[in-house]
């Protein structure tokens, strides 16, 4: 039975509220590429410290899924993203007033735990309300609001860079996206499978019976519960044959999301920009507008994409053209071309890592897992995607001033990137399987029967599922 117009709209009023939790991932972290140069001027920065005034949101959110570890399975999907949009406000109000350096690292890492908060537990309660034909689409939609709170962060901080301490108001203005994402919370239900985990069939049925309708949500509760019945719940469950190998790729591939460039030339754009010949401030902004329209762009083309594509022939291809936009770049460093054809190579790898990998990366990772194990798995994988961000943003700066130091260029760095993509690629190819069209618990039965070889074989060629 399909879901009625009145079934969609519910799902995506519900998708709507909990992807401002991705809205405001993206503006925390990239608000401060246009802060940066004035953060730099105003606390006159090292390049450690430039690297960890960036990083330090970050290293808070290595820290949210520790807490998340909890927060997720005992006090439900909804309720941890309250708490991770408290930690938003206290970030917000703390990093515009700040009155050194150390205070706006403080605040800024409280930012931090609530974006591993709210990432973390996002993608699972989007992923598990989407019926299976809707959820490759409706996870992207919190990809879609990361993009246009990146978009928008970008657009205020070249407004506020001509204001005096604007820097201060380009902080402090995501807290009008913090008191929608409360106010927002306080109106959609719990996730249905947390409920019925957590022994509330009643209402898991009334949340399910809103989202597909009466016949089919009774008939989704029992698959739900069919595959309750065979979960523990617990740590040791992930270290099962099956479940250990999905653990692995969804470590594996979070941090392949993050250290392979493309997050630092959305993070440091200006300053790359700046690097390369364009004038430092405002108009560093202004030449990294076209990036981030790109994003936008391709995010929404992503949609498309997902849809008519498969999962890992759509992520293997958008990791090698990112690979090629890396080529790009450190050729033109090394070349000195004009300054504006260093905007070419970063619309490519740009791009590429919108329309794929970005979204999939999420996607994949948040519907491997079994029910009771899902957001235990989550946190695990968000710990080591935040490790790997923290580091590669913590070591961008510092690696690309070595470089300009006994290279006179930085194109070394990004040759190392392009060699991490064909990595990411390889490792697509060999260990990610294709889960489009799959309702979770198909899903999670796979992994939980591959190392037994009696319902289901997995293989390697086509890494896909077969009954």
């Amino acid at each position: 039975m399909k879901s009625t117009a009145g079934n969609r709209f519910y799902i995506y009023g519900i998708v709507l509220v909990a992807s401002i939790g991705g809205f405001l991932f993206g503006y925390d972290l990239v608000v401060i590429s246009g802060a940066l140069s004035f953060l730099d001027d105003y606390f006159k920065l090292s390049p450690a410290m430039k690297g960890f005034a960036v990083s330090s949101a970050v290293l808070g959110a290595i820290t949210g899924p520790l807490f998340g570890l909890t927060f997720a399975d005992r006090l439900g999907r909804r309720k941890t993203m309250m708490i991770a949009a408290f930690c938003f406000m206290i970030s917000t109000i703390g990093s515009a007033l700040a009155g050194t350096i150390w205070d706006f690292v403080v605040w800024r890492f409280m930012g931090g735990v609530g974006i591993g908060l709210a990432m973390m537990s996002s993608p699972i309660y989007i992923a598990e309300l989407a019926p299976p034909a809707l959820r490759g689409s409706l996870v992207n939609v919190n990809q879609l609001s990361n993009v246009i709170g990146i978009n928008l962060a970008v657009i205020v901080g070249y407004f506020l860079s001509f204001q005096h301490a604007g820097w201060r108001w380009m902080f402090g203005s995501q807290a009008v996206p913090v008191a929608l994402l409360m106010t927002g919370l306080a109106f959609i239900p719990e996730s249905p499978r947390w409920l019925a985990a957590n022994n509330r069939i009643a209402a898991a049925l009334k949340v399910l019976t809103k989202i597909n309708g009466k016949t089919r949500a009774e008939a989704e509760l029992a698959e739900i519960r069919k595959e309750l019945e065979q979960e523990t719940g617990t740590f040791a469950e992930l270290r099962q044959p099956g479940l250990r190998l999905a653990l692995f790729i969804g470590i594996i591939l979070m941090i392949f999301s993050q250290i392979n460039g493309v997050n630092m030339m959305l993070l440091y754009a200006p300053s790359i920009l700046a690097e390369a010949g364009i004038s430092i401030g405002s108009n560093a902004i202004l030449s990294s507008i076209p990036i981030f329209i790109l994003i936008f762009i391709c995010t929404l083309m992503a949609f498309g994409c997902i849809k008519r594509f498969s999962r890992r022939g759509l992520l293997i291809s958008s990791v090698l053209f990112m690979a090629l936009g890396h080529v790009i770049m450190a050729i033109n460093l090394q070349q000195h071309w004009p300054p504006l054809f260093t905007l070419i190579p970063m619309l490519i790898g740009t791009g590429a890592f919108t329309l794929g990998f970005a979204p999939l990366s999420w996607i994949i990772v948040s519907e491997i897992f079994p029910n009771r194990v899902r957001g235990k798995a989550l946190a695990v994988v968000c710990f080591f995607l935040y490790s790997s961000s923290f580091i590669t943003t913590q070591v961008f700066p510092m690696l690309t001033h070595w470089f300009n130091t006994h290279f006179n260029n930085s194109s070394g760095v990004y040759w190392m990137f392009a060699a991490i993509c064909v990595s990411c690629a390889l490792f697509s190819w060999k260990f990610v399987p294709e889960t489009k069209g799959l309702s979770l618990e198909n899903i999670s039965n796979f992994w939980r029967t591959k190392n037994e070889h009696k319902h289901h074989t997995y293989t390697p060629s086509n890494n896909s599922f077969k009954n």
